[in-house]
Formats: structure tokens, sequence, C-alpha cells
């Protein structure tokens, strides 16, 4: 029987692009969409799941469970976008940030694990995001968000073993994706301390995502994890200097590390 792979976000770019590779190797793949009648041209099905809306998780699962009768792999990869000043970011665009990015894919893990255990096995991939290894400027939720999501992978590892459930992390760096479009952007206030740099930081960020890797270099390289009989703890995908940044964080002085940061982002 093929595998049966439940990817959240599965309607557009690197969710679509996986799920898509996937399907084409054979995998039963089901993603998820807040409203699955938008995409009526999908290769593979889509649920309908709003990890704002808690109870449309289980609601979801469970469908997937009277479809399939069991689940083998969930790809964690839903989630959204924020930037803007941590002084001007709404209160309520941070929780809505942490509940999609970090609270959401938490309620979905612990929704399968009960289906897992009972196959006395499963796989699951999170997929976090490069930017979740530091805190960028403008982007301090998002990346406290990924980064969480990279650390409670840890914690899952190791409560998870005994039952033979595996799982990992996969940060990407920049893709070519929707994401700019959909992401809250708190707005460039006129009167805001912030405002130049802002507006500047938002201009490089667009064209960092505009200029980004093809999403089915992510699909390949999930296909080639799912292939790996035993995994690492992280995995990242992207440029080079991407993921070398990831280890000048290791090495570096915090301030060193710091300026280098503040350099490149020009603030």
């Amino acid at each position: 029987m093929s595998q049966v792979v439940f990817i959240t976000g599965g309607s557009s770019g690197i969710g679509k692009a996986v799920g898509e590779f996937l399907h084409n190797k054979g995998y039963k793949v089901y993603g998820t969409s807040r409203d699955h009648s938008v995409y009526p041209n999908s290769v593979f099905p889509l649920i309908d799941m709003n990890l704002s809306k808690p109870q449309t998780i289980s609601q979801a699962i469970a469908e997937l469970i009277r479809l399939e009768g069991k689940i083998d792999i969930l790809i964690n990869n839903a989630g959204v976008g924020i930037t803007g000043p941590l002084e001007e970011t709404p209160i309520e665009e941070v929780h809505y940030a942490m509940q999609v990015n970090f609270y959401g894919p938490i309620q979905v893990i612990n929704a399968v694990l009960p289906y897992m255990r009972k196959q006395k096995k499963g796989r699951i991939i999170n997929i976090t995001s490069i930017a979740g290894y530091m805190g960028l400027p403008y982007r301090g939720i998002y990346s406290a968000s990924k980064g969480a999501l990279g650390i409670v992978t840890e914690t899952y590892r190791m409560e998870l073993h005994s039952f033979g459930i595996e799982m990992c992390s996969v940060a990407p760096g920049d893709f070519a994706t929707n994401i700019a479009a959909g992401r809250y952007h708190a707005p460039v206030l006129d009167h805001s301390p912030y405002k130049d740099i802002y507006a500047e930081s938002l201009k490089m960020m667009d064209e960092h995502v505009d200029a980004g890797s093809d999403p089915r270099q992510m699909a390949e390289a999930i296909y080639k994890i799912l292939q790996k009989k035993k995994w690492k703890v992280h995995y990242k995908v992207g440029d080079s200097l991407q993921k070398i940044s990831t280890i000048l964080k290791r090495i570096l002085p915090d301030t060193i590390y710091e300026r280098m940061l503040s350099k490149h982002y020009k603030v």
C-alpha cells in the first residue's frame, strides 16, 4: 500500500510543490487549505483545515482517517509571514502568527499521534525556516515562531522515540512563493521613528522572495529525507550563504554576529 502523506498548507507554495512531487513518486498525498473548493485543479485531494480554528484540525484528521484508515507521514508546512517593528506590531497579529506557525502545528502533531502510536510507526516533518535560527530585524515574530517550532521538534523527538515515531525539522531559506503577498505587514507609519528604515527593509524582503529558489528544490529535499532510514534532528535547504549564516550564528560571538546582520539589513 502507498504511504499516506498529510501536508498542511498544500494549496500553494512549498506545500503544493512537495505534494505534487510526492504524488508523482507514488505517495498517497492529502493536503489542507482553508477552502478546498477554491482549488479545483489540485493534483491531490485537499481537506479543509484552518490552523487559526483548532476545532477544524481534529475534523481534518478524522476525515483523513475515515478516507485512508491511517497516516504514515505528516508534513507541518502551513504558516504565515509577519513583518514590522516589534514596538508597532499589533499584539493580536502576534497571537495570530504564533497560532498558525507554532500552536497550530503542535495541535496537528498531537492530533495524529494517537493514530501513529497505534500503528507503532510514523514520521513527522516540521517546516521551520532559516530565519528561525536568528532574530532578524523587522521579522522578529516570524523568527520567534519558527525558532520555537524547531525547539519543540527536539523535545518531541525524545518523547516519541520509544513509540517508533520519528520527527525532524526542515528549514528553508528564501523560495519564490506567494508568502510575501499573504503575510501581515505592520503599516509604515508617517510619524514612526522606524519609517524610512522599515520601508527599505520591506523592499529588501520582497526582493529576496522574488529572487528565491524554485520550491521544487524543497520538494526534492523532502523526498530525499523520506528515503533515509535514520533522520538528523534538523535539515536546512537554501543557498550556501543562507545555510552558512546558521553556522556563523553558532561560532561567532553574539555581538559580532549582530553587527554582521545589522550591516546586511542596513539597520
